[in-house]
């Protein structure tokens, strides 16, 4: 397995070396894991780790190599949502931190907008809490497999800041109700809950979530890249369309998806009885 650091948060200071937040492991052909390594910081997203995690997701989606990834992390907690220590470390600006707090929401829209458009899809694989702006990345996530320990919450309204940006992406993956029950109450809610909820799509003991994950990636990536890629910008602007205008542009979609060549293999070999082969 290669495993390699990603960004600038790796390096000694005073002799002293300072672990990678983010870190790429290529397992197997066409999957990439994508690691949060923040484990002191409960794998909080610092505004350097939203900007990386922009930076790798827009990289992978350009790689061609890259069929599927999945978003894993190290230690106890998968991700506890914004680093509150370096937001309250700003309420001494000039300006009360409110430049800060603009970059810092900014650039965790711009993440979450950008595993949206990645033409690769993206699978969590979750071992511990996510809450958040942590339950936000799960909910972002194209596909999500939890450990059965797994809890997921939305608490900001416990501590006087409302899950505002959380909410955008929750409200988007399960009812009203229960995106305003988990809002409203902050509360932690079981992996099986969420699963219920349609937050998660697999629960799976502790030792099988990113095989579990893995297992998703590598079906997904033994498919047309191409064709998964058009899939999965079609299923995201569809579902904020008005019914009519969803289905002019499925259509459209459609046709285009007949005329490339990935399509016309893909039919063939259907027909003909052989596996595809597929170009992306």
């Amino acid at each position: 397995m290669q495993n390699s650091p990603i960004g600038s948060s790796g390096g000694a200071i005073e002799g002293a070396l300072i672990e990678p937040s983010v870190l790429l492991e290529r397992p197997e052909s066409g999957i990439c894991v994508v690691r949060l390594n923040r484990v002191a910081a409960r794998n909080s997203l610092s505004l350097s780790v939203l900007s990386e995690l922009t930076s790798v997701f827009a990289e992978l989606g350009r790689d061609d190599s890259v069929r599927a990834i999945v978003l894993a992390a190290n230690g106890p907690v998968f991700c506890a949502g914004h680093d509150l220590k370096e937001l309250t470390s700003h309420r001494g600006d000039a300006d009360g931190g409110k430049a800060f707090y603009v970059k810092t929401m900014s650039a965790c829209s711009q993440l979450m907008q950008w595993m949206v458009a990645c033409p690769k899809p993206i699978i969590a694989a979750v071992h511990g809490m996510a809450t958040a702006a942590g339950c936000q990345l799960v909910a972002t996530c194209d596909l999500a497999v939890a450990a059965d320990t797994a809890k997921f919450c939305t608490p900001g309204v416990n501590i006087g800041l409302f899950c505002s940006t959380p909410m955008v992406a929750l409200s988007r993956n399960i009812s009203r109700k229960r995106a305003m029950e988990m809002l409203l109450l902050g509360e932690l809610i079981s992996a099986d809950d969420a699963a219920e909820y349609g937050l998660i799509n697999r629960v799976v003991s502790s030792d099988e979530v990113v095989e579990s994950a893995l297992d998703f990636a590598r079906r997904i990536a033994a498919k047309s890249s191409a064709t998964v890629a058009i899939g999965k910008e079609a299923f995201y602007r569809q579902v904020e369309q008005p019914l009519a205008e969803a289905y002019d542009y499925a259509a459209a979609v459609m046709v285009e998806n007949m005329l490339h060549r990935d399509s016309k293999e893909g039919i063939g070999a259907f027909l003909e009885k052989r596996k595809p082969d597929w170009k992306g």
